[in-house]
């Protein structure tokens, strides 16, 4: 199992990595759409836009600050909700950083080929002409820079280009510093003249330019995306998040006033500049002000900018997809780690793949683009839920950074981001329609490929930790019928990794039926009394505060359905001592087929064996996957409590070839590997034979736990295995039954 990298990047690296995919990009190529839709208060909106990041990226820092790990937004959601939201979360954000890195290489495209185009030739152009004119070369400007990436991201752990972020900032310091000093010899009565009409598009262009321009705030997240490879995260991450904002703004909002105010000749209006160059408006206004150096500076400006944002957005997409590929949500090999160079090789290559073939079916990315600034708003916007339900389920005595003003600044936050989004989806219909294929894409895949194994995974984590069953708030209800004071401990134990302690509830079952006489009903109750008493003994020492339901029934099992169906049970454990009676049997298929919950049947070898005792467990694992989930949970607790040997068993027929043996050996590392990393043995067994390999293999252990037959029509949940392991060995049995 691969190990993640270790934490090698300090606040000026995480800053970097901030800086180097929000300055710049956004600014150059978004200035000219906000000021044709809005006029002189596109500086308000880049204002407003910053004043609700600001909130965003203080939620965002709560988090990851909390949740040191790599994969940012799909992290934080895996933790307070479902794996199946977590991937729907991770494969949106994955695609906004792919879509960020197309528009990122193209521009750069666009750029260098613009100032290659200001090159003069003499008469030397026939050839360079014919090369500048090709409709695919700032495509291939585009791949050259995403390869080079490619190869530079596989041996760095990346920190956001500080060369190209400290020549991209010297640039716009250059710039701001030259207009401020033409502004002052400027008269105020022109300074004045160029604020006017300041809301030239009324309300709704305001908003219009808040929704284009949101993207270029884009950035402070994907430090989070980073957190696992930041040294000190809990003080580190909060202030590179802001310190990424306060760059921003800071660059923003004074290149944006020198431009409108001194940028523009006398007499003309930035409204009508930007709607008729809105691509190089900010090349315009410097050209004004200072000459063709001005000119000179926003090219290199915008190259320097372009290929750092380019870097930082493929480095956070390779981080998502690490993170989920870790979760299964993903393949599992965009999980590895380079030994030599700690960085997720795969995940690189694969993310750099697909923005290459964006690049090439998508050279037109405009409605791409929006979807981007779609897509990270609605982000943005589960990021301040997700923030707030993890405050509100795990994390009210965190001694990491604290959102202040909780929890209105949050709300705020989420209720600006989803009203910017839906302006975006009516503005820009492409974009959801765009979003929409990706997630189609997303959900085929999943449930395809992924939707298996990841449950496995996450139900060993649940399992291995449950504090993440309270961040998701859920409360597992447990149906524990009591009877045998002797099995209440291990009956307990095992309740324990079907619903965790504190988290996880225990309904203790007690069902007296009616007796011949006083003295026999008196008897009944007492045995009944002493099993309840062990039981809440027991769940006292694990830490279980488990309720306690005593009724009367004439049939036991009937009572069982009843009560499982009325409380809403997640799963039934039961406790039996003997498999030899029919009617047992037959009854325990009955339930199997008529509950709908897990079924758990716990076979103690002798009365009062305890399962703490257990130091070799066996799993032998078939074809039912869809007990994969509950093995999963108890293996997990098993390890986590005791950390007994836990060997996986898959038996093959005679005269498999050696390379089905291979096959079958790394699924089986692979399984074992979800379930419990690095911490457990594998075991290849050829024979035809089954039945009597599993009696042999059984008696060589302390504990089994095997999935039983699906009970379905003509099917017996039962069948002949499960009852010779019973009746054959004397090994504590586990049998699960995933309903």
């Amino acid at each position: 199992m691969n190990q993640p990298s270790s934490r090698t990047i300090g606040f000026i690296g995480a800053t970097g990595i901030g800086v180097g995919a929000m300055v710049g990009g956004g600014i150059l190529a978004l200035a000219g759409v906000a000021f044709s839709v809005s006029g002189p208060s596109a500086i308000l909106a880049f204002t407003l836009n910053g004043i609700i990041a600001l909130i965003t990226a203080l939620s965002f820092a709560e988090m990851a600050a909390a949740n040191p790990q790599s994969g940012g937004t799909y992290t934080y959601a895996k933790k307070a909700l479902t794996v199946q939201v977590a991937f729907g979360v991770g494969w949106v954000v994955w695609f906004a950083s792919l879509v960020a890195a197309v528009l990122y290489a193209l521009g750069f495209g666009a750029f260098a080929i613009f100032a290659l185009e200001q090159i003069p030739t003499g008469d030397a152009s026939s050839l360079f002409s014919q090369l500048m004119s090709l409709k695919a070369l700032p495509v291939l400007l585009a791949l050259v820079a995403l390869g080079g990436y490619a190869f530079k991201l596989t041996r760095s752990s990346g920190s956001g280009g500080a060369l190209a972020n400290i020549g991209k900032l010297a640039v716009f310091a250059i710039l701001i510093a030259g207009g401020l000093a033409a502004f002052v010899q400027t008269p105020i009565s022109e300074v004045r003249e160029s604020f006017r009409p300041f809301f030239a598009g009324g309300f709704t262009g305001l908003v219009a330019a808040m929704g284009y321009t949101f993207i270029a705030l884009q950035g402070f997240d994907l430090i989070g995306s980073a957190a696992g490879e930041i040294k000190e995260p809990e003080k580190n991450i909060p202030k590179a998040m802001v310190a990424t904002l306060a760059i921003g703004l800071a660059i923003y909002l004074p290149l944006l006033f020198v431009v409108m105010t001194v940028g523009m000749q006398p007499g003309e209006s930035i409204t009508e500049v930007s709607a008729a160059n809105p691509e190089t408006v900010i090349a315009i206004a410097a050209q004004n002000y200072l000459g063709a150096f001005g000119f000179w500076l926003v090219i290199v400006a915008g190259i320097l900018a372009m290929l750092s944002a380019l870097e930082a957005n493929l480095f956070a997409a390779s981080r998502v997809a690490m993170a989920m590929a870790r979760d299964r949500t993903l393949h599992y090999s965009l999980s590895f780690i380079d030994k030599r160079f700690g960085t997720p090789v795969t995940a690189i290559y694969i993310t750099c793949a697909i923005v290459a073939l964006l690049i090439l079916v998508l050279p037109d990315v405009a409605a791409a683009g929006a979807a981007s600034s779609l897509i990270f708003l609605v982000t943005f916007a589960l990021g301040h839920i997700v923030m707030m339900l993890m405050r509100k389920r795990g994390f009210e005595k965190s001694e990491t950074f604290r959102v202040p003003f909780y929890p209105w600044l949050p709300i705020i936050g989420m209720t600006a981001c989803i009203g910017l989004a839906l302006f975006q989806a009516i503005a820009e219909p492409a974009a959801g329609i765009i979003s929409l294929v990706w997630l189609l894409i997303g959900t085929v895949l999943f449930v395809s490929f992924f939707v298996k194994k990841a449950e496995v995974i996450d139900a060993s984590e649940e399992a291995l930790d449950p504090e993440l069953l309270r961040l998701r708030g859920l409360s597992p209800l447990v149906l524990l019928p009591i009877s045998n004071p002797a099995n209440a401990e291990s009956m307990v134990f095992v309740a324990n990794a079907l619903a965790p302690p504190v988290v996880g509830r225990v309904l203790l079952l007690s069902i007296v039926t009616p007796g011949k006489d006083r003295e026999d009903i008196t008897l009944r109750l007492d045995n009944n009394r002493q099993a309840m008493q062990q039981a809440l003994m027991a769940s006292f020492d694990s830490g279980l505060r488990p309720d306690a339901l005593t009724t009367i029934a004439n049939e036991p099992w009937e009572e069982i359905e009843r009560v499982v169906k009325v409380h809403n049970c997640r799963s039934i454990l039961l406790g039996l001592s003997s498999f030899s009676d029919m009617k047992t049997t037959s009854n325990l298929e009955k339930l199997v087929k008529k509950v709908k919950c897990d079924v758990v049947v716990f076979r103690q070898p002798f009365s009062g064996w305890k399962i703490t005792e257990a130091k070799r467990v066996l799993i032998p694992v078939a074809g039912q996957a869809s007990h994969d989930r509950l093995r999963a949970r108890i293996a997990a607790t098993l390890w986590r409590t005791i950390q007994p040997e836990i060997t996986f068993l898959s038996i093959l027929p005679p005269g498999t070839t050696e390379q089905k043996r291979e096959d079958f050996r790394k699924k089986l590392e692979r399984f074992a590997g979800r379930i419990i990393p690095g911490k457990t043995n594998t075991l290849l067994v050829e024979t035809d034979d089954v039945k009597g390999e599993l009696i042999r293999q059984t008696k060589d252990n302390d504990l089994v736990i095997m999935g039983l037959g699906k009970a379905g029509p003509g099917q017996t949940a039962f069948g002949p295995i499960p009852i010779a392991l019973a009746e054959q060995t004397n090994t504590a049995l586990i049998f699960i039954s995933n309903n």
